[in-house]
Formats: C-alpha cells, sequence, structure tokens
C-alpha cells in the first residue's frame, strides 16, 4: 500500500513538471530561457544544442542530449524510467537533427499482459542522425551513427550506421554514401 501512495505521489508530481514545461516553458520564444528551465529540472543539454518551441518532455531527468543538436517545434521526449527495474531513459547524441513533430518514446504498455502493465526501454541515438518530421520512434530501439529516418516513418526495430529507412514499420531503403561525417548544424532560428 504504501509504494502504491508513493508512486502515485511521484507520477502527479512528473504531471506537474510535465504541465509547466509544455505551459510555461515550451511556449516562451528564446532558447537560453527554455534551455535554462530543462536543465534546472534535470535535462543534461550540451552546448549549442537547442529544443524549438512547444516540445512535450517527459521526465527531462533521464534525458540526455550532446552538443550541438536541435530538437524541431512540437517534438515529445520521452525520459521516463520510473521503474526500479526500467532500462528507460533518452540519449541523443551529438550534431543530431530532429524534424518538427517527432516523437520518441521510452515507454509502452504490454497489451499481451492481464495487468496492462508499462514496459520501459531506453531509446539511443547516436552522433549526425537525421530524423524527419513526424516520425515515430518507439522503446528500445537505437539509432545508430549518421543514419537517417525518412519522413512519417515508424521504427520499430534497431537502425545500422549509416542507414536510410523509411516506412511503416521502417525499412532500409538506401546507405548513406560516406563513413565519416564532420559537420555543425549552427545555430538555431531565434523565434522557433
Amino acid at each position: 500500500m504504501y509504494q502504491k501512495i508513493v508512486r502515485r505521489f511521484i507520477a502527479i508530481y512528473l504531471e506537474l513538471i510535465t504541465g509547466f514545461l509544455w505551459w510555461g516553458v515550451g511556449f516562451i520564444p528564446f532558447h537560453h530561457i527554455r534551455r535554462f528551465f530543462y536543465r534546472l529540472f534535470g535535462m543534461k543539454i550540451g552546448q549549442g544544442s537547442s529544443i524549438h518551441m512547444m516540445a512535450r518532455i517527459y521526465d527531462p531527468r533521464h534525458i540526455t542530449i550532446g552538443t550541438d543538436s536541435i530538437i524541431g517545434e512540437r517534438a515529445t521526449l520521452d525520459g521516463r524510467k520510473q521503474l526500479a527495474h526500467s532500462q528507460g531513459g533518452l540519449a541523443i547524441g551529438d550534431h543530431v537533427d530532429i524534424a518538427s513533430e517527432v516523437m520518441i518514446w521510452t515507454s509502452q504498455h504490454d497489451v499481451h499482459s492481464f495487468d496492462f502493465h508499462p514496459i520501459e526501454k531506453a531509446v539511443k541515438i547516436e552522433d549526425y542522425v537525421f530524423i524527419g518530421p513526424r516520425v515515430i520512434i518507439l522503446p528500445g530501439v537505437k539509432v545508430s551513427y549518421g543514419a537517417v529516418v525518412a519522413a512519417g516513418a515508424v521504427v520499430t526495430e534497431n537502425v545500422e550506421r549509416g542507414q536510410i529507412v523509411a516506412g511503416i514499420p521502417a525499412k532500409v531503403i538506401g546507405q548513406r554514401q560516406t563513413e565519416k561525417l564532420d559537420y555543425r548544424l549552427g545555430r538555431a532560428r531565434w523565434f522557433q
């Protein structure tokens, strides 16, 4: 009974944080101010990285973003890792370009269980990845170095180094033509 009460209070606390970051912070048109609040609530954000307006953040304590990465408008970043045995959390590397309205989930329900219990699995996005608009990445996926995920794809399995994937579910449609990547994304637009 005690654990159930504690879990309920933690859930309410995290819902309040999610609401504050969405309504109170997500609409502020300045990257530096939003980044300050995201870091204040535990998110680790590298130098030169930015999260555009109206991002939906779930449990920022377990989200890490490397340097020079850009997260597009209305993106969903799920850092949930609430169960003691959970493997949840979200790690985004350096020079990662995530377009608008991308959803990255680390938690889902077991539809085959009698109690519909949650399953939390970490998502890792390595350096120099490009994720197109409206992509959905499901729990437990690793998107490896230099991979490209085409717009609207639903990623249910790992994407290997340099692969280009598209579709529902995402399938390999090509390979990036260079092995070594070395670029900076540049500064984010001011009012996004």
